[in-house]
């Protein structure tokens, strides 16, 4: 029954994280999300049938089968056009970041929930979850390795040059980190977890 619960927080929390990218762009003067229509939370308009079905699914029987193991996915990233935004020079950033932040906010509201309100144990249980996955989300996200948000905010202050070997690269990087940094990356989680929630 977790793992149903498991499955609906990781699809809520990146539909939050995908709309909120939308509507950074949007705000700042590009409609390509609203044309698109997903500045909906309808999940329909935001599900990727391999990041959001697939991949968590096949993840969920790991963790089953063997007890132990990461679950994880995506949404639909949104799509924007950066020479519709007003501010030129920090647009994307702004689009970038509002992803995770959506992560954060929605951590640390459900987290001061956990911490102050007197709950049953089913319950703690289950906001503990989304304040884990959505903090989780934040810090994978920021990473400055292609295609993630972090990426997107590094490309603001690096060159051309720079971009284009980060991502020519991208899928090195991203083993290196999931073989090798995933573990650091569990421990600042767990860090932010406990000053959030206790």
């Amino acid at each position: 029954m977790i793992y149903i619960f498991l499955i609906l927080i990781l699809l809520f929390s990146v539909i939050i994280h995908e709309v909120s990218h939308g509507y950074a762009a949007y705000a700042l003067g590009d409609p390509t999300p609203k044309y698109e229509k997903r500045l909906t939370l309808n999940p329909i308009n935001h599900l990727d049938p391999i990041g959001s079905i697939l991949v968590p699914g096949v993840l969920i029987l790991i963790r089953v089968i063997t007890g132990s193991g990461f679950i994880f996915g995506w949404a639909k990233p949104v799509r924007f056009n950066p020479n519709n935004l007003r501010d030129k020079k920090y647009g994307e950033l702004k689009v970038a970041i509002a992803g995770p932040l959506s992560n954060i906010c929605l951590a640390l509201v459900f987290g001061l929930v956990l911490r102050l309100a007197p709950l049953g144990n089913s319950f703690t249980e289950i906001l503990g979850l989304v304040v884990y996955i959505n903090l989780l989300l934040a810090v994978f996200n920021l990473m400055p390795i292609p295609p993630l948000d972090g990426f997107h905010i590094l490309s603001t202050f690096i060159s051309e040059e720079r971009k284009a070997i980060l991502t020519k690269y991208s899928l090195i990087f991203m083993l290196v980190f999931f073989f090798f940094l995933f573990p650091f990356i569990t421990k600042i989680v767990d860090f932010l977890y406990f000053l959030i929630a206790g």
